[in-house]
């Protein structure tokens, strides 16, 4: 690196400890400990609390605010140590995140805190911190344990204390405050830091913020402030994820505990209203109502990623989305059981005319009668589409004494004695009950029409839990008006409400021994938390390292956490030269290539590349102009 690329001196950060690098209140915790059991502990517990965020407003000294409290609380030597054994699960969700950066800059970065020693070290030592760079308060014990007092020398047990303490530390260079309480806002106002940061993960106090140079939500918003993530990185906090129809509260969860921002929208949005939200999102997570098209695409100015909380992904424009670097990931076996289980319930509902008798008798008619109702046992299933769902159901049906058959255009292991045939034909002429499990490809609409009725055995029962377009609806009518099939069952439809409140209508309504369900194959609580945990961690995967395991429309590449090093993602068309020219700039930017990774399909290549941290970041603009390029994205 010449002199005039020199970075320039990385400053001093000093932080604070609760509510800081810890999510609690340290004495509020203590309180908890040793007050349990007492039947004044709430009260004492809110004194206690009332006093911390008078301390922490500036509304009362310190020091005054610290004994007050200890004067209430009870505490013991073993109450401290209990809290000292469990406070590294404590730690702040961002913090936890940026372990390594305070590993690896442990000798710029100090802790200040009105806290207590015994409860500090132990975060102190995660963070690789030496002893010297712990600056706080140390409890005072008498001979039998009890705390009666902290060391009334330390500065830090005052008013004011913080800015003595840093200014007599004499660094040199830039130094930076981060903390949540007036105290900390006091040392850049006492003249001891270049800056303070009002650090807001945990709690917000708005007269903190107002004395504050920035707030920082996160330590990944500190740390992009202040240029220690490189030019190319942003805060978690800052990308955007747009989660659309009820998405299981589960993906939020999960989501947002590694720190992104994400909103979320109870309904299906249209093509134009995806278009007016899209722009800005990094994430766009959808289910099966919402459809990703070339327009929305072309709009959606910073989309990484789409994640389809479902099966199917015929909603969305894959093509289109590859040629845009935009992956995508589904849950293909999430809900599978859940399915399944439908698919035998509404098998055995029509087979004993189930839906009709109870209807009849919330009419007031009894009509007990054994005309027309048929057990499983015995009778030969046929599955269209032997996937996930398809060769489970065949598992279970058997198991329930079916003869199982099926038909699918990939080759597939048959399970147990299921049998597969090689036509279609033969299928719905041996078949007591069709179940269709195929996937939502322009190739299979209406892949059971008038045709196809008129080859099965009469009196069969059909089922579609699949796509709605797959199905001839007015086919399959008139096969029923006709007595060809005895009974119908089905859960999806050619066109289907966008919302619960918008109307829904078929031709199918009304018609004898039909059940129709609103698309609750897979809306199970079970299933609908496990797609979400799947889609959810799927997204985060390809987020927070690159990986596209599952990725339904770019080269899979499994990929570990990004260690020692930065990650460099390179998304491009599939096209001569890029490889030469890609790495042609990562010589010219001086980069030392610790791995590198390349797979393609036959429209997009993806390269990962991890290098060292020890070239100029704006070197890494002109990988952006490399020809062919779609994405590019660099992790720390």
């Amino acid at each position: 690196m010449s002199a005039s690329q020199t970075t320039p001196e990385k400053p001093t950060l000093i932080f604070d400890f609760d509510s800081t690098l810890v999510r609690v209140e340290t004495l509020e915790l203590l309180a908890d400990i040793c007050l349990e059991g007492r039947p004044d502990a709430v009260e004492i517990r809110d004194k206690v609390a009332a006093l911390t965020d008078q301390a922490m407003n500036g509304e009362i000294g310190f020091g005054e605010a610290l004994r007050r409290r200890l004067e209430l609380l009870p505490l013991h030597r073993e109450h401290v140590q209990s809290l000292a054994d469990r406070i590294l699960d404590e730690g702040t969700p961002s913090v936890r995140r940026n372990l390594r950066f305070f590993n690896e800059n442990a000798d710029r970065i100090y802790i200040l805190s009105g806290g207590f020693r015994e409860i500090i070290t132990p975060i102190a030592e995660r963070l690789q911190l030496s002893a010297d760079h712990v600056l706080c308060n140390d409890f005072v014990y008498d001979a039998d344990g009890r705390v009666v007092g902290v060391d009334d020398a330390n500065p830090l047990s005052h008013a004011d204390g913080k800015p003595q303490v840093v200014k007599a530390l004499g660094l040199e260079g830039a130094v930076v405050m981060v903390g949540d309480g007036w105290t900390d806002a006091e040392v850049k106002l006492g003249g001891a830091a270049d800056r303070f940061y009002a650090y807001t993960e945990i709690v917000r106090r708005e007269r903190v913020v107002g004395a504050a140079d920035a707030e920082a939500a996160s330590m990944d918003e500190l740390l992009f402030a202040e240029g220690l993530m490189g030019r190319w990185s942003y805060p978690r906090s800052r990308i955007r994820m747009l989660l659309l129809e009820n998405v299981h509260p589960r993906a939020v969860e999960m989501l947002e505990a590694e720190g992104y921002s994400v909103e979320t929208v109870k309904g299906a949005l249209d093509e134009d209203d995806l278009i007016e939200r899209i722009r800005g999102v990094h994430v766009l997570g959808i289910r099966s109502k919402t459809n990703v098209t070339e327009r929305v695409l072309q709009a959606a100015d910073r989309l990484l990623a789409i994640g389809a909380f479902c099966i199917g992904t015929n909603q969305i424009d894959l093509k289109a989305a590859a040629d845009h670097g935009v992956a995508v990931f589904n849950a293909p076996y999430s809900n599978t059981r859940s399915v399944v289980e439908l698919a035998l319930g509404l098998t055995v509902a029509l087979m004993r005319d189930v839906a009709d008798k109870s209807a009849a008798m919330h009419q007031g008619k009894w009509n007990k009668s054994a005309d027309g109702s048929r057990e499983l046992r015995g009778k030969t299933l046929g599955i269209i589409g032997y996937g996930a769902i398809g060769s489970q159901l065949s598992v279970i049906a058997e198991a329930l004494g079916m003869r199982v058959v099926f038909y699918d255009l990939s080759e597939r292991l048959a399970l147990g004695n299921a049998r597969r045939v090689r036509k279609l034909d033969d299928l719905l002429a041996e078949a007591d009950v069709i179940s269709l499990h195929v996937d939502g490809r322009r190739e299979n609409a209406a892949l059971i029409g008038a045709a196809e009725f008129a080859r099965m055995k009469p009196g069969v029962l059909f089922l579609n839990l699949s796509r709605g377009h797959v199905v001839d609806i007015g086919a399959l009518a008139q096969a029923l008006g006709s007595g060809r099939v005895a009974g119908a069952a089905l859960d999806v439809f050619p066109e289907e409400p966008r919302t619960n409140a918008d109307p829904f209508e078929s031709p199918l309504q009304g018609l004898k021994n039909v059940i129709l369900t609103p698309h609750i194959g897979g809306s199970t609580e079970e299933a609908q938390e496990a797609i979400g945990e799947f889609a959810a961690e799927r997204l985060l995967n390809f987020m927070n390292r690159g990986d596209t395991t599952f990725c339904v429309n770019l080269p899979n590449v499994q990929l570990a956490e990004v260690s020692g090093g930065h990650r460099i993602l390179h998304i491009h068309r599939n096209q001569p030269g890029v490889m030469f020219e890609l790495n042609r700039e990562l010589a010219s930017a001086g980069l030392n290539i610790l791995g590198q990774h390349l797979k393609t399909d036959e429209q997009v290549g993806y390269v990962i590349t991890d290098v060292d941290r020890d070239y100029d970041p704006e070197a890494l603009t002109a990988l952006k102009g490399v020809s062919g390029t779609l994405k590019f994205r660099l992790l720390h």
